[in-house]
């Protein structure tokens, strides 16, 4: 019985040798997890027991430090939860997220799986699906709306548009003017330039002229006694301007709100509109819910996808299948997807990786304490050898 107490212990040992060898082995590998051995007693009624044997090798899923790579298609999760890879037609999780884009599109790690999320505004209302970046450009987006507001000189000069008629090559037939930008449905830019006339003390005419054309639309800016805008007095048209070239008629409304008449001289506030030209894909970004974010040559961004990741209700259930991922099984339970940042998942950092959970120090200690187990277990044979032969020689 001594032989097979010895020759479990050296088996459990050696088991335990390779585990903390693996550990060690992996310690710069990104989003890995270390993983321990846990042993139990063999024990069938015998005083002395039958020796040992590997219960479970148990993972440990408690995060490793977040290190900063500056790439920015490395991804680390700070937090709970994995990324979902499809790798050929198996679903697998990884906490390794470094990435590369292939030429049609895809998010892939090293081994070639690609990286899953839902559709761009659907969230987890969708089904998840492998991701892919679209290659085509923004489409042109024409001008429908402008806002703005300026502070009007309240000491300016009025001007009697019954004796001064409005020339916009003529500064003196006009108290202010500034300039803008707007685009038509082909994502051509086109000036777009108004006109401000003190009329009256707290009324103000207001022209916009689209690259210079003759044709103006008209309105009025009404103020109180306190330099606010009326707006129930003020009136504005919408402007409508046909630039030619194929494009589509332009028509858009300016608001005015927020601007106001002090004695402080003129001076824009803001101008911003919902037009913009045609833009090339220039590069993507992550923020931190996992929206993938295509930036765009015209200074644009819109939504392309978001990433989904998975949890389980027992991690350490997981079966590991190479290549730094694991696949469900009946023990993990079923996966259960989210969002970054929402829950029990963790927030998405952009140019970071997941380091290795393993602590070398202690696993190089834990090397040397398994190293003296399988000595004292070969310690055992050599004694129960001895006493073996020791009864042989017996006359």
């Amino acid at each position: 019985m001594g032989f097979s107490q010895a020759l479990s212990g050296l088996n459990s040992a050696a088991t335990n040798l390779d585990v903390v060898g693996n550990n060690i082995a992996n310690s710069q590998t990104v989003g890995f997890k270390g993983a321990s051995t846990q042993f139990a007693d063999v024990y069938t009624g015998a005083l002395a027991g039958q020796g040992v044997r590997v219960a479970a090798v148990l993972q440990d899923f408690s995060n490793g430090t977040l290190e900063s790579t500056g790439r920015n298609l490395d991804l680390a999760i700070n937090g709970g939860g994995f990324f979902r890879f499809q790798q050929g037609e198996e679903i697998v999780y990884s906490r390794n997220g470094q990435l590369s884009l292939t030429a049609d599109g895809y998010l892939e790690n090293a081994q070639g799986a690609r990286l899953t999320g839902f559709p761009a505004g659907v969230g987890t209302g969708g089904q998840p699906e492998t991701l892919q970046v679209p290659a085509g450009a923004m489409p042109a987006v024409a001008t429908t709306a402008v806002q703005a507001s300026f502070q009007m000189d309240a000491t300016a000069d009025a001007i009697d548009r019954g004796t001064t008629p409005f020339d916009a090559t003529d500064g003196d037939t006009y108290s202010y003017a500034n300039t803008g930008t707007a685009y038509d449905s082909l994502g051509v830019q086109h000036t777009m330039t108004t006109y401000f006339t003190k009329t009256a003390d707290n009324t103000w005419e207001v022209r916009v002229a689209v690259d210079g054309s003759a044709d103006t639309t008209t309105g009025e800016l009404v103020f109180d006694g306190n330099g606010v805008l009326d707006d129930g007095a003020s009136t504005f048209a919408n402007y409508s301007f046909t630039p030619g070239g194929g494009a589509d008629a332009m028509n858009f409304g300016i608001d005015f709100d927020g601007t106001t008449q002090f004695g402080n001289g003129f001076a824009m506030d803001t101008l911003t509109q919902n037009g913009s030209a045609a833009g090339s894909l220039v590069g993507i970004s992550f923020d931190e819910t996992g929206n993938i974010i295509g930036n765009y040559s015209n200074e644009k961004s819109q939504m392309l996808g978001t990433i989904a990741l998975a949890n389980f209700r027992n991690p350490e259930g997981l079966e590991m299948a190479g290549d730094n991922a694991w696949v469900e099984t009946g023990t993990s339970g079923q996966p259960l997807l989210g969002l970054a940042g929402e829950g029990q998942f963790g927030g998405l950092e952009s140019g970071t990786i997941e380091k290795s959970n393993v602590d070398l120090t202690s696993e190089l200690v834990d090397l040397i304490v398994a190293q003296r187990n399988y000595q004292a277990n070969t310690q055992t044979i050599k004694v129960q050898d001895e006493v073996l032969q020791s009864a042989v020689n017996l006359r």
